[in-house]
């Protein structure tokens, strides 16, 4: 459904093994491995002071701002797009695109996924719904990957871009290879960046308001090892990520506490295998479940507490508890793009920390009002329905240094 028929096969999570899936693999991890991401630093840099600044003026658009900073983010790194402040179509494209994926990729949601030679039916044919409904969602994933990419090269041939993967990808094409192939494939790979890493940055940073709502504790202490680091005289940048590790180990426990993609994406096994002397036979689909992966409670004694300590030995990374990374996929399907993912987490949350404090919103009645904490299962994503909360600057100081931010761009 989700590669054939909707035309998602673009994705590294469903292309099949061939010519085009290890090329276009290497060319993101090229661009995204750990040394590479830290020069889109600056980018997600800039789209964190600025969803400070959206904070500071409409505190009440939490999941709003999240999902501008995260698509800002993508469409600048992937294509150099500067998205507009409201309503943007590229990041609406996107959004819309992604929900079908989101909904249509569960394992038995429909059943040409388990009986494939159905794919053959007519459109008209009685029953064929998923037939008519593919052919619509198709043109959208197809409108997700050309739309911004024809934008990206505009701008390249304005002889104004910014140094985005579009255009240093574009720009290294050698002479000698198939220019309209090369091209096909910088605009697949482009379009991986915002179906892997927009709606899963959106649901971790919003995991992160709840649990510093959940647990003021865990949010004061990450802020008093913010203030005896960093001070009050400037914002938290990356080079003080070794220096925090109560706030690395806060991000940690955030990505652990509550999956983005609680039964990870499906894989599936083109040969037989064996596990613990089960038989897998070839053509299984395989769920992981990450869920329980996260919640281990050998690993993590006492999971579903928020403890974000559980990470740390004598203040310090303790080596012998595993990272979450289950929470970014397995083998070679694990997310390539999770360095970047991780990065602008963590500058955002450190910034959040830093700059405001987040605590239940209070009613008319002056009485606290609690979220739900419940989240929207769309399918592969778990996302955190809207919630009310009450985010005030910690200081004048914190106000003065995130309207500062105005002058990023110049700095840039």
């Amino acid at each position: 459904m989700v590669a054939e028929l909707m035309g998602f096969d673009f994705l590294f999570s469903v292309a099949k093994y061939g010519d085009h899936w290890p090329k276009h693999r290497q060319l993101f991890h090229r661009a995204f491995n750990p040394t590479a991401a830290r020069n889109y630093y600056p980018k997600e840099r800039l789209a964190c002071h600025e969803l400070l600044r959206r904070l500071l003026h409409d505190p009440d658009n939490v999941m709003g701002h999240l999902r501008h900073m995260a698509g800002s983010i993508i469409m600048s790194v992937a294509y150099g797009i500067n998205v507009l402040p409201q309503n943007d179509p590229f990041i609406k494209l996107a959004r819309d695109a992604i929900s079908t994926l989101a909904f249509a990729a569960l394992p038995g949601r429909f059943l040409v996924d388990a009986i494939p030679a159905l794919k053959f039916v007519p459109e008209w044919f009685p029953g064929a719904e998923f037939k008519r409904k593919a052919k619509g969602w198709r043109k959208m994933a197809h409108a997700m990957v050309d739309s911004p990419f024809a934008e990206a090269k505009r701008i390249i041939a304005s002889g104004k871009a910014p140094a985005s993967f579009t255009s240093v990808s574009l720009g290294n094409i050698d002479e000698s290879e198939d220019r309209e192939k090369a091209e096909a494939s910088v605009k697949m790979v482009a379009g991986n960046m915002y179906a892997g890493g927009a709606d899963t940055t959106v649901s971790a940073l919003g995991t992160f308001f709840l649990a510093m709502l959940a647990n003021p504790e865990a949010q004061e202490k990450a802020q008093a090892e913010i203030d005896a680091v960093i001070g009050n005289g400037d914002l938290p940048d990356f080079k003080d990520e070794e220096s925090l590790p109560y706030v690395s180990a806060l991000v940690k426990e955030v990505l652990r506490w509550r999956s983005v993609t609680p039964l990870a994406i499906p894989h599936y096994l083109a040969v037989e295998d064996e596990y613990k002397g089960y038989r897998l036979p070839a053509g299984s689909i395989v769920i992981p479940n990450a869920w329980a992966i996260l919640h281990d409670e050998v690993m993590y004694p006492d999971p579903y507490s928020f403890n974000p300590d559980r990470f740390l030995l004598d203040g310090k990374p303790n080596p012998a508890v595993r990272s979450p990374e289950a929470a970014f996929g397995f083998g070679r399907r694990i997310c390539p793009g999770r360095h970047m993912a991780h990065a602008s987490m963590w500058i955002s949350a450190v910034s959040i920390l830093a700059t405001f404090d987040i605590t239940k919103a209070v009613g008319e009645d002056g009485k606290a009002i609690g979220p739900t904490y419940e989240y929207e299962d769309t399918g592969l994503l778990s996302m955190p329905l809207p919630f009310k909360c009450t985010i005030k600057p910690r200081s004048q100081r914190a106000v003065d240094l995130v309207r500062a931010t105005t002058n990023d761009e110049e700095n840039l």
